[in-house]
């Protein structure tokens, strides 16, 4: 008898998942998976529904015989196989990414490449710059710039500090009723915040390192946890390199709103906003209509396709 499912875990080769009741299962999987032609590290991401069935009940061991459709997905390519890529996370509602101004500093084409990934499957996303406590006035001016730019392309951002208890409660009101995909930089105190949220949770934090000036690895896998009453958080652990995957350069260009609001206005359709004369795209960047930052990360990841 198949049973409808949810993972809520993966840690390789064994997978834990969670029925409507919130009855959980160990469960690994049946054969190899192909996943519509995908090169993947995973077969199966925290967020995805399968169906499982008995195989040692004893034991409470089961085995998943189907991958149900996905609504969407968030994936990037592998940071140990680059013919490969790895979906973070499954059928979910928005994704937020969290970032810092400073100690460590998160680069806004990390921030960039994060955006078109989500964009490229319309899932919302939104930016949490956190440890507020350390900017000082120079990052607040940096944070206005971001805010400003983002909020005007559906990216709200906000900010917050669990030192100043600051952003908390927006943050609940943002995760309420949703299954949200928590994203990061490692070291960006993410897990602190989490923490905050819901004590009961207790994630590991880590601290800087002094050496480096990057985080440590907290989270080894990816988890997900009810924060509270139909809000579910998917945690990942860090990510240091956010290459975008499973998309054609011609495609990039509408992934960014602001580029894609200067649909068919070059001199020619298929302009990749380069050399090419006449393009409307990069007179809008002359006149600081389009941001210089947002440009150069479509031009990183243009050079990366």
């Amino acid at each position: 008898m198949n049973m409808k499912v949810r993972i809520i875990r993966s840690t390789g080769s064994w997978y834990w998942a969670q029925n409507e009741n919130k009855e959980i299962f160990k469960c690994r999987l049946r054969g190899i998976f192909k996943n519509e032609g995908m090169k993947l590290t995973n077969p199966l991401a925290v967020g995805d529904w399968v169906n499982i069935e008995a195989e040692d009940q004893q034991n409470n061991s089961f085995l998943i015989d189907e991958i149900l459709p996905r609504e969407n997905y968030l994936i990037r390519k592998s940071s140990r196989n680059v013919h490969n890529n790895h979906i973070i996370a499954a059928n979910i509602d928005q994704a937020v990414l969290f970032a810092t101004i400073r100690e460590p500093r998160t680069s806004l084409g990390f921030i960039d490449r994060f955006l078109v990934s989500a964009e490229a499957y319309r899932i919302p996303a939104i930016i949490v710059f956190n440890k507020s406590d350390v900017y000082k006035t120079k990052d607040f001016e940096k944070y206005e710039l971001y805010k400003s730019y983002y909020d005007r392309l559906s990216y709200p951002c906000y900010l917050t500090s669990v030192e100043k208890k600051e952003g908390i409660d927006v943050l609940k009101q943002l995760l309420a009723n949703k299954t949200s995909l928590i994203a990061v930089h490692s070291g960006v105190g993410k897990s602190s915040v989490i923490n905050a949220i819901n004590s009961n949770l207790t994630l590991r934090t880590g601290e800087i390192s002094k050496f480096s000036s990057k985080g440590t690895h907290t989270t080894t896998f990816a988890e997900m946890f009810e924060v509270f009453e139909n809000s579910y958080i998917i945690d990942t652990p860090g990510i240091k390199e956010m290459a975008v995957a499973d998309m054609h350069k011609n495609e990039l260009k509408d992934q960014f709103p602001e580029i894609r609001s200067y649909l068919n206005q070059c001199k020619f359709d298929n302009c990749l906003h380069l050399e090419e004369p006449n393009c409307k795209v990069r007179q809008a960047v002359d006149n600081e209509e389009i941001a210089e930052w947002r440009y150069l990360s479509y031009l990183s990841i243009l050079a990366e396709l």
